[in-house]
């Protein structure tokens, strides 16, 4: 790891902690993908460090042409989920604990036995359980969304803030589980409605790229891992208030900020 490396992850953690957002690093650092991502793992060290968090999975960004567009890249991006971050349906957050934070309607997979590096669909669903979930993406930027730059977003842990996650079920099949029918409100007013096809185009695609990803790195999937895989809507902006997630086959999810 170079001191260069340390340093901008450093940056970055003491915005964590100190609660100050701090500008993006580009175009001065300028972090590319291989950097964004070398970035990201000290800074999960170092936080790991200060709370004693282990690593329980990651989260895909960036799973639609939309999306991508954002970061000017064609593929999806993952962070790190540290075990902090994982929150149960039904919880209650202070809105002023986090930075400028979104939210993701998702669907999580809950890896049950390690996955291949190159797993197919039949082996992505047989070693899967899914839950319903909200991703409250959040990053230590000065106005980050949507003004950041692939290194930026990849340097801090891929906007990760929480992800609340419901209870899990078995997974459906295939064809079912591409065609989840999603419904998100906010305070009983009903804000979107989305499907799982927006995904990648499919939910398991994410899972497959994910793993092939992580390899180029290094790493894998576990069992007990989860993943988030990605928004079925445009990311909106948290507010005070309660956000409900009806997800058709699979359940339902809600967070309430204050």
């Amino acid at each position: 790891m170079t001191h260069h490396t340390k340093s901008l992850a450093k940056q970055l953690h003491q915005a964590y902690l100190n609660h100050q957002p701090i500008p993006f690093l580009n175009p001065e650092a300028a972090v590319d993908e291989t950097l964004g991502y070398a970035v990201q793992q000290e800074l999960i060290q170092q936080i790991q460090s200060a709370t004693g968090s282990t690593i329980t999975g990651y989260k895909v960004s960036m799973t639609s042409k939309e999306t991508q567009a954002y970061a000017h890249t064609h593929e999806p991006a993952y962070g790190t989920l540290l075990s902090h971050v994982i929150k149960a349906s039904n919880t209650t957050v202070n809105i002023h604990d986090l930075f400028s934070p979104l939210i993701e309607p998702e669907l999580v997979f809950e890896i049950t036995e390690d996955l291949s590096n190159h797993p197919t669909v039949e082996e992505v669903l047989s070693k899967s359980k899914i839950a319903p979930a909200i991703e409250v993406p959040d990053a230590r930027y000065i106005d980050w969304f949507p003004h950041f730059t692939l290194g930026d977003l990849l340097a801090d842990n891929t906007a990760t803030g929480l992800v609340i996650v419901g209870e899990t079920i078995d997974a459906p099949d295939y064809d079912t589980l591409g065609q989840i029918d999603m419904t998100l409100s906010h305070n009983d007013t009903q804000l979107a409605k989305g499907q799982s096809s927006a995904v990648l185009g499919h939910p398991v695609k994410v899972i497959q790229w994910l793993a092939g990803k992580l390899a180029s790195h290094g790493k894998s999937l576990k069992a007990g891992h989860i993943v988030s895989s990605g928004t079925f809507i445009t990311p909106i902006r948290a507010e005070i208030g309660t956000y409900n997630v009806d997800y058709d086959h699979i359940g339902s999810v809600s967070v309430t900020f204050k």
